[in-house]
């Protein structure tokens, strides 16, 4: 099938290689401008872009496509049949989702109506759902609202990182855009359910700042939701501290009160029970294990963090 791809982060990366493995035609991949990263601020292609050049495929980076006559013309030229977006971060206008002769397919990360929206993966593991998956959607204007065209369940483990779910999603997601383009045909499109309708509002980082006043399993969820990013993050005697992988256990102690440190974690007092903390991060340091971030250290047992 000639198809355009537009995505840009690793995502939408591994839809891509997945794409070109089962011999589709890309003749245009869309991907977001190069921005600024590391501690060089260096201009850095997308993961997309990336696994586009490699592969000779065309790439065109527009800043925006709503009211771009030029890349709507370029798009109408390429003559694709299908478009193909997974995470590609710019709104598509009517006019966009129209040239394509089979409209613009979705490759979701959440069991659609729920987790509409930015941060689908996040906001599954704060609210601690047990399930989650891949929804495969013909586009439309609205936010997420497209009719589906096939779903893809991923259980969420007990102790699931963003991190580790979004590289379980992305693998289901590249298998299930080529299945479902297999079998498009096929597949009559149904509505999304009226009820159970959520939305995955984008994250912020003020949002990671850890409140040890919630229940603990609230506090875990976080650590691991926020997990690459923003990072969830608290204070260690006024310097910031990230934390990056936690689970609750039973127990009372002072929110925020450290009442153990040693190589099985940092336990801290939350509002109900108590937040083993396994790996963390000192400002300018390097995320470590527990075991190498208390050596070395006075004893942490009795002091409080968030202060």
């Amino acid at each position: 099938m000639k198809l355009i791809f537009a995505g840009t982060p690793e995502f939408a990366a591994a839809a891509l290689r997945a794409l070109i493995a089962a011999g589709h035609e890309i003749p245009l991949v869309l991907t977001q401008p190069d921005r600024p990263a590391g501690r060089g601020m260096k201009l850095k292609p997308s993961p997309v872009k990336e696994v586009a050049l490699a592969h000779g495929l065309r790439v065109e980076q527009p800043e925006k496509l709503r009211g771009n006559l030029e890349a709507q013309q370029m798009l109408r030229d390429v003559g694709a049949e299908l478009m193909v977006v997974a995470a590609y971060g710019l709104i598509l206008p009517q006019d966009v989702l129209d040239i394509p002769a089979r409209g613009c397919l979705n490759i979701h990360a959440s069991l659609l109506p729920r987790w509409r929206g930015a941060a689908p993966i996040q906001r599954a593991i704060l609210a601690g759902d047990h399930e989650t998956g891949i929804t495969i959607m013909q586009m439309d204007v609205g936010l997420d609202t497209g009719d589906m065209l096939s779903i893809h369940p991923v259980a969420i483990a007990g102790d699931e990182s963003a991190a580790t779910l979004h590289d379980k999603l992305a693998a289901c997601g590249a298998q299930a855009i080529v299945e479902t383009l297999g079998r498009l045909d096929a597949i009559a499109p149904q509505k999304q359910p009226e009820e159970g309708v959520t939305y995955a509002q984008k994250l912020s980082k003020a949002e990671a700042e850890i409140d040890w006043t919630l229940p603990a399993a609230d506090v875990a969820r976080a650590i691991r939701a926020y997990n690459p990013a923003p990072g969830a993050f608290t204070s260690l005697n006024g310097e910031p501290l990230k934390l990056w992988l936690a689970s609750a256990e039973a127990g009372r102690a002072e929110p925020g009160m450290v009442v153990a440190a040693d190589a099985d974690g940092v336990l801290v007092g939350a509002g109900e029970g108590l937040v083993r903390v396994s790996v963390l991060q000192a400002a300018g340091g390097k995320r470590l294990a527990a075991r190498d971030f208390v050596a070395g250290r006075a004893s942490l047992a009795g002091t409080r963090l968030g202060v």
